[in-house]
């Protein structure tokens, strides 16, 4: 729930985390929560906010450990990206030049679904979260989404992906741009951090977004997402 509310143990539980690792987190100021009555209280969307802006700098075991933590309904164990990115939902090229442009462009991809049922207010909530903190990463990527999930204004959780031929400013802390998209439309927190997670260690993974740039039509990038996937997959089977 959108408005849930954990206790230590809780948090512990739902991060996948040992109790006192996060009791240090919390004393330390590096982690969001306050005492009422004596007692550490931890609300979700804040958590999430917070593990989403740790989460770029996690290892690939780190993320991994996210990933185990957030157990969900709505998208696969083994392959979550693959599960909700469909062939039509790849765009490349993407015939964007700015942030809204971009933006618009990847909602009229997930719109191929007959899944967006507002876009508007996927518009509207997507730039309020790029306003808040960009969702752009270090070497050319982003991952925009939501604040909160918006289950009125789409169905099924999905992914959209698109990639400009150039790049474009989207925010990065770096400065650098950014020509790699991934939206990303989730029907709850735990999906969506799956779902990131499993998109930061398929950023890690050596040849991957080289490989996106090289592809140079939408259904040569989503085979590429997908090999990149079952290849993260396949290390865990190990």
């Amino acid at each position: 729930m959108s408005h849930e509310v954990f206790t230590l143990e809780e948090l512990a539980s739902h991060l996948g985390r040992d109790r006192r690792e996060i009791e240090k987190l919390v004393n330390r100021g590096r982690l969001p929560g306050r005492k009422v009555g004596g007692v550490w209280q931890f609300h979700s969307m804040e958590i999430t906010r917070w593990l989403e802006q740790e989460m770029r700098d996690y290892s690939s075991a780190e993320l991994r450990n996210v990933e185990v933590s957030q157990e969900s309904e709505t998208v696969c164990d083994t392959l979550p990206v693959t599960s909700i990115l469909h062939r039509d939902l790849v765009q490349v090229p993407l015939e964007a030049r700015t942030r809204r442009s971009v933006l618009e462009s990847l909602i009229e991809v997930a719109g191929r679904t007959w899944q967006v049922w507002s876009p508007n207010d996927i518009m509207t909530a997507v730039l309020q979260r790029e306003e808040l903190f960009s969702t752009a990463y270090p070497g050319g990527v982003a991952i925009p989404h939501p604040r909160n999930p918006l289950p009125d204004a789409h169905g099924e959780s999905l992914i959209a992906f698109g990639r400009t031929f150039s790049g474009i400013p989207f925010g990065a802390a770096s400065g650098g741009l950014t020509d790699v998209f991934f939206l990303v439309l989730c029907h709850d927190s735990r999906s969506h951090l799956r779902i990131v997670a499993r998109l930061g260690r398929m950023f890690q993974l050596p040849d991957f977004l080289d490989q996106l740039r090289e592809a140079s039509d939408s259904d040569t990038a989503y085979d590429v997402i997908c090999a990149a996937d079952e290849e993260v997959a396949e290390i865990d089977r190990k």
